[in-house]
């Protein structure tokens, strides 16, 4: 009798649990993907994609006018071996993506290029552009010192939407909106 209640106990916790977790065991996980470390004459150059970041839900969210806004983090270390790795530097911004319904447009705010807004019609290259990270500078060079280890971390996370009064309750997928990406951390010589 024991060994049956075990059974179905270990069944209802089974399902319980797929139930309480819909959608994670197929869900794609958003991750930092790409990475590339550069220089120009003057400055450390870093250039990143995001992958897996826009579900259905949000882009469905996006079509009907709630903006979507990608906050990146970037830190970089200078390791140093048998202390604390020194922190060099640490940036966060935004790149916010925002559907105009009456003209049919996507607007794209990149705020690490400090220019004006970029406008496209179509869904994929505005996408593109949202979760790629092309040419931030990270760093002026004569800060680094030549023939030292440094490590660069980065994460990328979906800013929460706030909604107005009670449209979370009239909004189902405004829930489903959180991604969050892992550290992650590139190690290179300069």
């Amino acid at each position: 009798m024991s060994t049956c209640f075990r059974h179905i106990f270990f069944c209802c916790f089974l399902a319980l649990a797929v139930v309480f977790q819909p959608g994670t065991l197929l869900a794609r996980q958003a991750t930092i993907a790409d990475i590339i470390v550069t220089n120009s004459e003057t400055e450390l150059l870093l250039y990143f994609t995001v992958k897996n970041c826009f579900t259905d839900e949000i882009t469905a969210g996006i079509q009907n006018g709630i903006p979507a806004t990608f906050t990146f983090y970037v830190d970089l270390y200078q390791v140093r071996k048998g202390w604390p790795d020194k922190k060099l530097a640490s940036h966060n911004f935004n790149h916010t993506l925002a559907y105009d319904n009456p003209k049919e447009e996507y607007r794209i705010t990149l705020a690490e290029k400090k220019q004006e807004n970029t406008v496209v019609s179509n869904l994929a290259r505005a996408q593109s552009l949202m979760a790629e990270v092309n040419g931030f500078s990270a760093i002026p060079l004569s800060r680094l010192e030549s023939d030292r280890t440094y490590r660069l971390k980065v994460k990328a996370k979906l800013a929460k939407k706030t909604l107005p009064m009670y449209f979370h309750y009239l909004i189902p997928f405004s829930s489903l909106w959180d991604f969050d990406t892992d550290w992650h951390v590139l190690e290179f010589r300069y």
